[in-house]
């Protein structure tokens, strides 16, 4: 019988021609099954632990600056991917589409799919406050986002929109359980207030919320600061009241 390292390397050009063949991204349980119906003749079957340390064998392989690529665990599953520093050469194969970033509005609609899903429409527009059809019908397009039925719970039963293996692909995770979760991105963001010097009374400040900004400019104050309450208001406030505020913290403190 021979011993595993031999195992094991006789393993890893199986592995690698599934993996490359595959249209799909493979689990490493699907691999084993796959090695086991390939040499079903064989008396000792082949063990998931020793499929995944020919993995690792494979990924130390391909991870040396010789290869283009590597072998990597994305979508679910282990793929053969070109490596980042040749993704804007291959990307001349199928035109500039792949070398185009998402919008912002693209973005933020998928970040509420990641995080809501499954979502309707209508949900997704509550949260942004905005139309998202064309957003939504984008995000189709590139297939980030899959139709997975309809809500009928709701009235007119409208669909509902989940992200797709290809989403997974494309930020390089495996689950949506590999997203960051959202109290850790806030707690990364500190907020700090915006100090506006010389403010002229009555000036109109270019900006979206003009009645909150001209109230702004009418006080006769040179410095006011805006902050983000816990309730996610804008607070206006000028020097002196954030003098006193600071006071009245510390002595809460003490």
């Amino acid at each position: 019988m021979r011993n595993t390292i031999m195992e094991i390397n006789d393993l890893i050009p199986h592995i690698e021609s599934l993996i490359f063949a595959s249209d799909k991204a493979l689990t490493s349980l699907e691999i084993t099954e796959h090695i086991n119906n390939a040499f079903g003749f064989m008396e000792d079957k082949i063990m998931l632990d020793q499929v995944e340390s020919a993995l690792d064998g494979i990924r130390e392989k391909y991870a040396s600056e010789f290869y283009p690529f590597e072998v990597k665990q994305s979508g679910g599953g282990w793929q053969f991917l070109t490596k980042k520093d040749y993704h804007k050469t291959i990307a001349q194969l199928n035109g500039d589409k792949f070398l185009k970033r998402l919008s912002a509005a693209a973005l933020e609609t998928l970040s509420i799919i990641a995080y809501k899903q499954p979502v309707t429409k209508g949900e997704i527009e509550a949260i942004r406050g905005v139309s998202s059809d064309y957003a939504v019908q984008k995000l189709l397009e590139k297939e980030l986002i899959v139709i997975t039925g309809r809500n009928e719970t709701m009235p007119g039963h409208p669909l509902v929109y989940a992200t797709s293996k290809n989403f997974m692909d494309y930020f390089g995770i495996n689950s949506a359980e590999e997203l960051p979760k959202i109290k850790e991105v806030l707690a990364d963001q500190i907020i700090e207030p915006t100090i506006m010097k010389d403010v002229v009374p009555g000036t109109q400040l270019e900006e979206e919320d003009g009645d909150t900004l001209t109230a702004v400019a009418e006080l006769e104050e040179e410095e006011i600061s805006l902050s983000v309450s816990e309730s996610g208001e804008l607070v206006l406030k000028n020097e002196e009241e954030n003098t006193d505020d600071e006071l009245e913290e510390d002595d809460a403190e003490l």
